[in-house]
């Protein structure tokens, strides 16, 4: 429900929620379908761009993050990159953060700094 109310009431999306014994973090596992073909390299490219974000994603056993390893860090953390074979244009990854870090008070704070920086440039 909330992924509706932030991006559009239209959209798409299933979730599982699934409660592990961890004091910080949120882990998902996220599936995407978009309207185009997405290379999974070119994925964990754009990824590896976006500010805020870190890819950790090795081909082998322990190769991905858990949200054990992201305490007290403010990145939002990225493994496991890999198509979706199950739906067309499909991507398949894993998404760890620190919820008391990268949590709402610091989203608002992000989100408020960048209108503040879009609605500056327009005046």
């Amino acid at each position: 429900a909330e992924t509706k109310k932030i991006l559009d009431k239209n959209i798409k999306v299933t979730a599982t929620c699934v409660r592990v014994p961890v004091f910080v973090g949120h882990s998902e596992s996220i599936n995407i379908e978009f309207e185009e073909f997405l290379d999974e390299h070119e994925a964990r490219d754009i990824l590896r761009e976006s500010p805020g974000i870190m890819v950790i994603d090795k081909r082998e056993d322990g190769g991905y993050i858990t949200p054990i390893e992201c305490v007290g860090d403010y990145a939002t953390y990225i493994s496991r990159i890999r198509q979706d074979s199950t739906i067309d244009n499909g991507i398949n990854l894993w998404c760890v953060s620190d919820n008391l870090r990268k949590g709402a008070a610091l989203n608002a704070v992000q989100i408020a700094e960048l209108l503040g920086s879009r609605h500056l440039k327009k005046g």
